[in-house]
């Protein structure tokens, strides 16, 4: 069972998200929350799968709880993603670096937020991957701060071919027929690599691909 805790300011939003949610067999609304300081006290309670998180909330914005909650030792396996009302909303850019595993618009399909949900849980997809990529490029032409070359120094030529592909949003089965091994075999190369450099999920590994130089906005391998 997924477990899911939805912040959002607007009671509205949160009712429309959980009548979804909960229909599903394998998805399960633990709690809600109004504001960040609320979000971030019951995520350290309940210890949520995924936080679905609004960017703007009163008392704490959603951008500082997620750092709060991506900072602590404590919550190595929630799932931070970010709710925002359009595509490309600034403070996204931020919400990447600080550990969220993706982003959402609020008036995704019904379908898109399942799937999303569960991706994130499993690690082998980002969130609305189109959207994702072009914001994560524009993110890092704005970076000033490169990773640093002895990290990449660690992965092996495939690792690196890998962590290219993945760059550029490509699945784990998508991965496998590009270099024609199996979807088993590209998965432990992306696993092997998010170890090796320190990224705590897929979402990050993307940011350092374009950070490090590896990819560049545009690429398409």
């Amino acid at each position: 069972m997924i477990r899911v805790l939805l912040a959002d300011d607007q009671s509205l939003v949160r009712a429309g998200f959980r009548a979804l949610l909960d229909a599903q067999p394998d998805i399960e609304v633990v709690a809600e929350a109004a504001d960040g300081e609320e979000a971030v006290r019951s995520i350290r309670e309940l210890r949520p799968d995924v936080v679905l998180m609004d960017i703007r909330m009163p008392l704490l914005d959603g951008l500082a709880a997620t750092r709060r909650i991506t900072g602590d030792p404590g919550l190595p396996d929630v799932r931070v993603v970010m709710l925002t009302t359009f595509e490309l909303d600034e403070y996204v850019f931020e919400a990447i670096r600080s550990g969220a595993s993706g982003f959402l618009v609020k008036d995704t399909e019904p379908e898109e937020l399942l799937r999303a949900v569960r991706a994130v849980v499993d690690g082998d997809a980002l969130l609305s991957p189109g959207v994702t990529r072009r914001l994560i490029a524009e993110f890092a032409v704005r970076s000033k701060e490169p990773a640093a070359p002895g990290e990449m120094a660690r992965l092996t030529e495939r690792e690196r071919e890998v962590m290219a592909l993945v760059g550029i949003g490509l699945s784990n089965e998508e991965i496998a027929r590009r270099l024609v091994v199996s979807p088993l075999t590209a998965k432990t190369h992306v696993s092997r690599t998010m170890v090796k450099l320190g990224a705590r999920d897929r979402a990050q590994l993307v940011v350092l691909a374009y950070e490090s130089g590896l990819v560049r906005p545009g690429w398409l391998g």
